[in-house]
């Protein structure tokens, strides 16, 4: 179980990292008006990806809860970005394709409750 657990804080980590890439990325493009609900997801499954894998480190009891939450804010985002990476946007593919691997580790760590 505590390997599940270390893969999960680091499929956390990674996700969290790629999306404030690709909001910084996104930032940068000249349509950002098109991409303004992808930075914000991108920021808010970092944010929430980072609060995920610090409350595991801690083998907190609301771990569980957080996960499920986790997951479902790394699906939004990957289905948000996957819009983005169909015209090119490779940040967005990146970050899309790690947004689901976090997701589904999330969602098998919130059935362990």
């Amino acid at each position: 179980m505590k390997e599940k657990m270390q893969e999960c804080i680091e499929k956390c980590l990674a996700c969290a990292s790629a999306c404030m890439q690709c909001a910084s990325a996104c930032l940068n493009e000249s349509e950002i008006e098109m991409l303004r609900a992808c930075i914000l997801l991108d920021l808010e499954c970092s944010t929430l990806c980072k609060a995920t894998a610090e409350l595991m480190q801690l083998d907190s009891n609301n771990s569980h809860a957080l996960c499920e939450l986790c997951a479902k804010i790394c699906t939004a985002c990957a289905e948000e970005c996957e819009k983005h990476a169909t015209h090119g946007m490779e940040q967005c593919r990146e970050c899309a394709r790690l947004c689901r691997e976090c997701a589904d580790i999330c969602i098998s760590m919130s059935a362990v409750a």
